[in-house]
């Protein structure tokens, strides 16, 4: 049966239509296969550089009691089904307390393969380095591969990342990546995931309820307000239960322990500003830090109203009575750096979309978009030497020094299951297989910091290991951290002449007692 021309015709027409499509589909998957990679392979890097420094710095004996010991104890008595006591912070001390952090207790099935303060130092590794997978991936589709590549790398060498990830473990980086991948979801206006990302928040900390509070009126301002609303509300809501009712309940003392401090801030800061004249009012640290946290995107984020999502945990900050909060150090401003980077994103979209303004698809938007990345990655590379992450070029991060083999020497004495009192920079060796508290034991509730020896009860451990070698755990003038060395060691006499503690062994300023 022969084929009319215009049947044929249809045949070719139908084959076109069926392979072209195939085709397109074969070099849509080739090409989107590794761009669907970029943000995972930026995770991994991140993830690999941040463990580095955070075991390193373990092995070389400079991680801390607090706070690495302290959430590891939580989490062991999570991974033993016990609640969150945590003998470092005092007898019966239950850490729900002192923060509002239920959610430690997904890290529990981890700790109980891995029972070791490593466990809790590559999971924080992980966590932080998770929130570039979002980032990246939004910065890939809204502006392109190249622009992605810097944006997670500015991310990832960001101060406000590094400090985090080389200090200890801490609560706040499991609401990091949950925070960026509901700035994701705000960006493509998927209003509920953007919801149900943020709403984990309100176990991670009692302060983050403000901030989804801050997600809630983001949604309401751009998105169905009756939900951003509802959001909203729930997070002022969870927050006020949490430091009103439920941290009571578990705090020995009852109250919030950390309300004393944005109390006295709060009426600091309105007595400077009542009284002080406006030529007094000097930028300091507080203001120098609101310029750094922005800084990492050259301070375009603050174009984007996403910025406006760091104005919860800025204000308590600023307002608090803690020196420690206003500055750059710890992790204090990981849980900002998201809501920069995605604020960057945000702006930049916005400029590549519309270019100059009232000017659509104007040249000189990609002229900007380039000069904008290349000023971000310039402030990135100026700032890392100031920031940890430039312990990994440093000879002494990978030298092992007499000290730190003297005391793994010592700790192996100290056998498993006992009681120790230990200094500060050694009770996260002990913390995983020991009852650890500090040496000397301070009382939790009054003025931290201030050595009062009557308060001070005798030490119950079986075993002492005091370190007078030890660089200070925090940055403090008067000594070692919690007490001045000399002090330390009047302790430590006290506790052979009085109690009833003999030496064991005593290497490079090491000393080791036991009762």
């Amino acid at each position: 049966m022969r084929t009319s021309p215009d049947n044929r015709s249809r045949q070719v027409t139908q084959v076109t239509l069926t392979r072209v499509p195939r085709a397109a589909a074969t070099r849509l998957t080739r090409t989107s296969l590794p761009a669907a990679l970029l943000p995972w392979g930026w995770a991994a890097v991140l993830f690999a550089l941040y463990a580095t420094v955070a075991v390193r710095r373990h092995v070389l004996l400079r991680t801390t009691g607090y706070d690495l010991g302290i959430f590891e104890q939580a989490v062991r008595a999570y991974a033993e089904l016990r609640a969150p006591v945590v003998p470092l912070r005092g007898e019966g001390f239950n850490l729900l307390g002192d923060h509002f952090h239920p959610l430690l207790a997904v890290l529990a099935p981890l700790y109980r393969l891995w029972p070791s303060p490593l466990c809790l130092l590559t999971a924080q590794s992980a966590l932080l380095a998770l929130a570039v997978v979002p980032l990246a991936r939004w910065a890939a589709r809204a502006l392109g591969r190249r622009p992605a590549h810097t944006v997670a790398a500015a991310y990832g060498l960001s101060w406000g990342i590094a400090s985090a990830a080389a200090f200890d473990f801490h609560e706040v980086a499991l609401a990091v990546p949950l925070l960026a991948c509901c700035l994701e979801a705000l960006a493509h206006r998927r209003w509920r995931a953007a919801v149900a990302w943020a709403a984990p928040m309100l176990l991670v900390k009692e302060d983050l309820g403000l901030t989804v509070a801050a997600v809630g009126a983001y949604i309401a301002f751009r998105g169905p307000r009756r939900l951003g609303l509802v959001t909203a509300t729930a997070g002022l809501i969870g927050s006020l239960v949490e430091i009103k009712l439920l941290m009571p309940a578990f705090h020995p003392a009852g109250g919030y322990a950390h309300g004393g401090n944005l109390a006295e801030g709060y009426g600091s800061l309105l007595s400077t500003l009542a009284h002080a004249p406006l030529d007094a009012l000097r930028p300091d640290i507080k203001a120098m830090t609101l310029v750094l946290v922005f800084a990492p995107s050259a301070l375009l984020a603050l174009r984007s109203p996403l910025s406006l999502i760091a104005v919860p945990t800025l204000a308590w900050r600023m307002m608090s009575d803690n020196g420690f909060h206003w500055g750059t150090a710890f992790h204090y401003s990981a849980v900002l750096m998201p809501v920069v980077f995605a604020g960057l994103i945000d702006a930049l979209t916005m400029w590549r979309r519309t270019g100059p303004p009232g000017v659509p698809d104007h040249p000189l938007a990609a002229r900007h978009l380039r000069a904008s990345l290349a000023t971000v990655l310039a402030v990135t590379v100026v700032m890392l030497p100031s920031f940890p992450l430039a312990q990994l070029l440093q000879r002494a991060t990978w030298r092992t020094t007499e000290h730190v083999e003297a005391a793994r020497a010592l700790l192996a004495r100290i056998p498993d299951g006992a009681t120790v009192a230990a200094s500060n920079r050694l009770v996260p060796q002990l913390t995983s297989r020991c009852t650890v508290v500090l040496f000397p034991t301070f009382p939790v509730e009054g003025k931290l910091y201030q050595y009062d020896r009557k308060r001070l009860p005798p030490p119950t451990a079986e075993w002492i290991i005091h370190d007078r070698r030890a660089p200070e755990a925090w940055p403090y003038k008067t000594g070692h951290w919690p007490y001045p060395v000399e002090q330390q060691e009047a302790e430590l006499a006290a506790a052979q002449k009085r109690y009833g503690y003999r030496k064991v062994a005593a290497r490079d300023g090491i000393t080791l007692l036991r009762r």
